[in-house]
């Protein structure tokens, strides 16, 4: 939009934009669609690991399961001293990214075989102190306990004919035009005499009969 928007600027001219669910689909597959098109890789099912950078994906813990994102080497070589298994980042199956995705299926039993002995924060406090990305896997209920999902009032409380409805916030936060919660979501059928007035452009609505 903003691309067609410059262009009126400079030309003066508009212009049909034509963007197509299938179109974004496929486009979001990215590094995915990029392997098949150079390669002839027809990608399997991986849960949530990256196709080409390894370790990256959920791993469990003592206590819940959390997101290990190491982008590097030497992010895996610090992962593996934090760890305790500096020995890792030394053998050859698993010293460089193209070797850890070659030896994807040795690599991640050990892994997950050491995530589990201790709790999540203990990983990211520890992991975040030796700059390896990693996060935890959160509940719904430890997302709106989150400080910073509270500061950004991203739960919403809406009056309602049964009461107050929670709901969740816009993500769009316009400074000058922000967003209104006017109203929650109707009842059911609790707009349809007005729809009927507009559609029969009548006074009052005609009253519903059974089929």
């Amino acid at each position: 939009i903003l691309a067609a928007v410059q262009e009126r600027s400079r030309s003066g001219l508009g212009q049909h934009i034509d963007t197509a669910l299938l179109d974004v689909q496929v486009a979001a597959l990215a590094n995915q669609a990029a392997n098949y098109l150079v390669g002839g890789l027809v990608p399997r099912r991986m849960g949530n690991a990256h196709p080409s950078i390894v370790p990256y994906q959920s791993f469990p813990t003592a206590d819940s399961d959390m997101i290990l994102a190491v982008g590097n080497d030497g992010q895996f070589a610090r992962f593996c001293q934090v760890a305790g298994r500096p020995e890792w980042a030394q053998d050859e199956r698993f010293a460089t990214n193209p070797q850890r995705v070659k030896h994807r299926a040795e690599l991640i039993p050990l892994l997950r075989q050491t995530t589990v002995l201790r709790t999540t924060a203990e990983w990211v406090g520890a992991l975040e102190q030796a700059d390896v990305p990693c996060g935890p896997v959160n509940r719904l209920d430890q997302v709106f306990a989150d400080p910073q999902v509270q500061a950004r009032g991203i739960h919403v409380d809406l009056p309602h004919p049964l009461g107050t409805v929670a709901t969740v916030a816009s993500p769009v936060r316009l400074s000058a035009t922000p967003v209104q919660y006017r109203m929650a979501p109707p009842l059911l059928g609790q707009h349809t005499d007005d729809v009927l007035r507009d559609w029969l452009q009548a006074e009052t609505a005609p009253a519903a009969t059974a089929p």
